[in-house]
């Protein structure tokens, strides 16, 4: 998998060498042409797992870019709303699936990118992940909102 990841870059860096440009935009073409070109011979390199992964990989920052807009959105809301009585901050203990030290130190930093949320810390066992919301009127919602989203698109990514 990660050999297939670097015959990608060096594929992406021989494009910039024939075409005689190193700019980032050239190279970011030279990735995609390479992409398409190890596609098509995937079955005989045995490749498939790659590509796989890295639409999933894609679906994670998807994801990741969808919440990112609907949390600023909403964190927009509370600040132009000048009755903030409403709000209920707290932090939430949220029991982590993600094992492996990468996958965890991925979902907090996802958590704390996301506005109105921020991992503040992880417990010793690696089991629970404590999350500060701004505003979490339902902890147990929240919980479910990260396990079939942020946590669910990162063991589909990385496993």
């Amino acid at each position: 998998m990660i050999g297939i990841f670097l015959v990608n870059i060096l594929m992406a860096l021989a494009w910039g060498a024939m075409s005689g440009s190193f700019e980032f935009v050239n190279l970011v073409f030279g990735f995609v042409l390479a992409s398409a070109l190890l596609y098509t011979i995937r079955e005989q390199i045995g490749s498939g797992g790659y590509f796989k992964r890295a639409g999933r990989v894609l679906s994670l920052a998807g994801l990741f870019v969808y919440e990112l807009v609907l949390s600023a959105w909403r964190v927009a809301r509370m600040v132009l709303t000048p009755d903030i009585s409403n709000l209920k901050p707290g932090i939430i203990a949220y029991p982590l699936t993600v094992d492996r030290d990468f996958e965890i130190t991925l979902l907090a930093n996802m958590v704390t990118l996301t506005p109105g949320t921020l991992s503040v810390d992880v417990s010793r066992d690696r089991a629970v992940l404590y999350v500060h919301c701004i505003d979490v009127p339902d902890p147990e919602a929240t919980i479910e909102e990260i396990r079939n989203g942020f946590e669910r698109k990162i063991l589909e990514a990385f496993r």
